[in-house]
C-alpha cells in the first residue's frame, strides 16, 4: 500500500517533506520507532537538521543511516565509511557506505520505520538514489514501512538524457535507478516507480513536497543550496555535474582542487583557447565555454597549471549537461589523441571493465566515440531509452 501526501498550493518557496512534516507535527512518523538516512543537507530552510527536526517533534529516532560521504558529509568520494556514534546528537550511526551498502535486519531490529531524507542530485550515478532504493528492499525485507521525505531534483523534473543501464552489465552503487541517466524524478517519485517492480513491495509512503513543479531547477526554488557531498558545493554546479563527472573516468580534471569543481575542466596538455574554441563550434544549446587555467591543488594534475574551459550555462531550460559532458571529452580527445586516457581500475581483476563504463552503465558510448562519432550522433541512441522511459513513469508523477 502506498500513501501519498498530496502536494498543496501556496505562495512562497519550495517546501520540503521534512517541512512538512514539522508542520503536520510528524505525520505518519507519530508513535513510531524509526531509523533515519540523512546528510549535511538533510535539512529545513532555516538550516536545522533532520535529527533535531524529527526529535523535536517527538519522534522517536533510534538508529541514524549515513550515504555516501557520511552523515555530515565529509568524507571523499570513494571513502569508506565506519559507524560508530554520531557525537552531535549522540545516536548510533550505520555507515551505507563501506563494508555494505544495504541495511541488514540486525540494523532494522526494534524499528517500524525507515525514514530516508536526501538531497539528491538527479543523475544515476549520484549514489543516493541507490542508497534509497536499498533501503526501500530492505523495509520490503524486514516487513517495515519506508517513508521519504521528498525534495527537489536539482535539474527539474523535464530533462531526460543518457542511455539506460545494460541490463547485460552487472548493477553496481552507480546504476541501480532504472531509467537514462538524468532521469527526471525525485527521490519520492522514484520510490513509488521502483517500489511497484518489487516481488514483494513495501509499505511506502512519500511525504510530497508543496509548491515544486516539473520545469523548477535549483534555482527556481527559493532555497540555499546546501553541498550534499564536498565537492558539490554551489547549485550550478549541481547542473553541470551530470556530464563534468564523467570526467572522472578519464585524465582530465573535473576541478577537484580548485575553487570551481564540476565548473573547471581541463589538462596540462590542452591549450585553453583552443580548447574553448572547439567547444563553442559544437553549438550545445544555453552553454558558452570560455577560456580557463587553473592550478588544482590535490586530485588530478596537483600543482600542475592546466589549460582548460569554465563551464558557463546560459539558459537552464535548454542546457543538455550530460550532451555537454560528452563534448567536453570527445573535444578533448580530438585535440590531444595521444595524452588523452580512460582512467584504468586499480587491480588487474577489474581491468574487463572500465570506470567509464561502470559510471555510464554501458560501453555503448565509448565505443561510439572511440569510432569518432559526433556527440549529435550519439545523442539520437538513446532516445527510444528515453520514449519509453517517458511512458513507464508516468503513473509515478507526483508533481505537475
Amino acid at each position: 500500500m502506498i500513501a501519498l501526501l498530496a502536494p498543496l498550493l501556496a505562495a512562497s518557496s519550495v517546501q520540503v517533506g521534512l517541512e512538512r512534516l514539522e508542520a503536520e507535527k510528524g505525520g505518519p512518523l507519530r508513535g513510531l520507532r524509526v531509523g533515519l538516512v540523512a546528510h549535511a543537507a538533510s535539512v529545513t530552510a532555516d538550516g536545522r537538521h533532520a535529527i533535531d527536526v524529527l526529535r523535536a517533534s517527538g519522534i522517536d529516532v533510534r538508529r541514524l543511516f549515513g550515504p555516501e560521504h557520511g552523515l555530515r558529509s565529509r568524507a571523499a568520494a570513494g571513502e569508506k565509511l565506519l559507524g560508530g556514534i554520531d557525537p552531535e546528537s549522540g545516536l548510533p550511526v550505520v555507515s551505507l557506505y563501506g563494508e555494505r551498502t544495504k541495511p541488514d535486519p540486525n540494523d532494522l531490529r526494534d524499528l517500524d520505520a525507515l525514514v530516508v531524507d536526501l538531497q539528491d542530485a538527479g543523475v544515476r550515478f549520484y549514489t543516493y538514489v541507490s542508497t534509497m532504493i536499498l533501503c526501500l528492499q530492505a523495509a520490503a525485507e524486514a516487513g517495515i514501512e519506508l517513508i521519504v521525505l521528498d525534495r527537489p531534483n536539482p535539474l527539474g523534473g523535464e530533462r531526460l538524457e543518457g542511455p539506460a543501464r545494460d541490463p547485460a552489465l552487472p548493477p553496481s552503487l552507480v546504476s541501480l535507478a532504472p531509467g537514462p541517466l538524468v532521469h527526471g524524478l525525485t527521490l519520492g517519485e522514484m520510490a513509488r516507480l521502483v517500489n511497484g517492480g518489487l516481488p514483494r513491495p513495501a509499505r511506502l509512503t512519500v511525504v510530497a513536497m508543496r509548491r515544486w513543479r516539473r520545469p523548477m531547477t535549483w534555482a527556481d526554488t527559493g532555497r540555499r543550496w546546501i553541498p550534499t557531498s564536498p565537492n558539490l558545493r554551489t547549485a550550478e554546479a549541481a547542473v553541470a555535474y551530470p556530464g563534468v563527472c564523467l570526467l572522472e573516468a578519464t585524465n582530465l580534471s573535473e576541478g577537484r582542487g580548485t575553487t570551481r569543481p564540476f565548473e573547471w575542466v581541463g589538462a596540462p596538455w590542452l591549450d585553453a583557447h583552443a580548447y574553448a574554441a572547439a567547444l563553442e563550434a559544437e553549438r550545445l544549446p544555453g552553454v558558452a565555454f570560455r577560456p580557463a587555467r587553473f592550478r588544482p591543488t590535490f586530485h588530478k594534475w596537483a600543482g600542475r597549471l592546466c589549460g582548460g574551459v569554465q563551464i558557463h550555462v546560459t539558459e537552464r531550460a535548454r542546457f543538455q549537461p550530460f550532451l555537454t559532458g560528452l563534448a567536453v571529452i570527445a573535444v578533448a580527445r580530438r585535440l590531444a589523441p595521444r595524452a588523452f586516457r580512460w582512467r584504468r581500475p586499480p587491480y588487474e581483476f577489474e581491468r574487463r571493465r572500465l570506470p567509464i563504463d561502470i559510471l555510464l552503465g554501458t560501453d555503448r558510448i565509448r565505443k561510439a566515440l572511440a569510432r569518432g562519432e559526433s556527440v549529435k550522433t550519439i545523442e539520437r541512441s538513446w532516445q527510444r531509452d528515453l520514449a519509453r522511459w517517458k511512458r513507464r513513469r508516468a503513473a509515478c508523477l507526483a508533481y505537475r
